[in-house]
């Protein structure tokens, strides 16, 4: 496990999935990261590489062979290597290798960095095209923040809200875990979206091109708070387990299969390209707000 800690902020990572597991406020005393209880869903915040979301099938296609991909892939299940530590910032490594090869045939390096600013955690995902050809792949980021963040305080008096009005329809997920043909209404001109947890009975909330670049987790009566902000992620998703005291800010560089998805890499919804050689980037943060 690595621990940083700059006298605001302290963060545990552990090597397994490269998985933020605590995200404590010194000055709050308060622990913003869900508790990982598995009777409603062991994990905190699984990174998801080299797909987000369920293939169709299982399967995708490339150069005439067939592999197979569980659902968000496979490297939160993998164990980085820890390439730097520092009081307050730090590396993690996953590369390609021979058991990568048989599910996913791209030469990568695949690098988490976890900052540490004031009351600010920043985290920066970094993938390298090791092999030949172009690389195509996704990459996601799935935190999970326990609400109510106080004692005496409850699920349904916390809210989201998107620092202005926003109008976007969710994108529903069929029970194969596939995009649906068509979005729902959801938000239309609204600020915040009251949390509860009937709101993700049917799965989570997928949005592709939300109009707004940050969520303030916030009680509606006030008190501390959680600010998470992104950039460059087409998709966006929302999730809490059933009747679990957590929710998901969930900031995609991909999607889920279509329902009628063809199968090939390389013409995915929402796939990344990469050119051999080249590193793509892109980082997201979550910044205490005081109470």
């Amino acid at each position: 496990m690595v621990t940083l800690d700059n006298g605001k902020l302290r963060v545990k990572i552990a090597e397994k999935g490269a998985e933020l597991q605590e995200l404590f406020s010194i000055a709050e005393g308060i622990n913003f990261m869900w508790s990982g209880d598995p009777a409603y869903w062991g994990k905190f915040s699984p990174i998801l590489f080299p797909i987000v979301g369920t293939l169709r099938n299982n399967n995708f296609s490339h150069n005439g062979n067939t592999y197979s991909l569980s659902r968000h892939g496979f490297a939160r299940d993998k164990v980085f290597t820890v390439e730097h530590t520092a009081a307050t910032e730090c590396s993690l490594l996953l590369s390609s290798d021979e058991d990568t090869l048989k599910v996913y045939p791209f030469l990568f390096h695949f690098r988490i960095r976890y900052r540490l600013e004031a009351d600010t955690l920043l985290v920066q995902y970094e993938v390298e095209n090791n092999g030949a050809e172009t690389m195509f792949f996704s990459v996601g980021a799935h935190p999970a923040f326990a609400v109510p963040f106080l004692p005496g305080t409850a699920y349904t008096g916390y809210e989201l809200f998107f620092g202005r009005e926003v109008t976007a329809g969710r994108w529903p997920i069929t029970e194969d875990g596939l995009i649906a043909e068509s979005p729902v209404p959801l938000l239309e001109h609204n600020a915040t979206l009251p949390l509860s947890h009937e709101l993700f009975e049917k799965d989570a909330l997928v949005f592709k091109q939300f109009p707004a670049d940050s969520i303030l987790i916030r009680a509606a009566k006030g008190g501390p708070g959680l600010e998470v902000t992104w950039k460059d992620f087409p998709f966006l998703g929302i999730w809490a387990a059933k009747n679990a005291d957590f929710v998901c800010i969930e900031p995609w560089c991909g999607i889920a299969d279509a329902w009628n998805a063809g199968g090939e890499i390389a013409t995915k919804e929402g796939i990344e390209k990469l050119e051999p050689g080249n590193v793509f980037s892109r980082g997201w943060q979550v910044r205490i707000i005081p109470g």
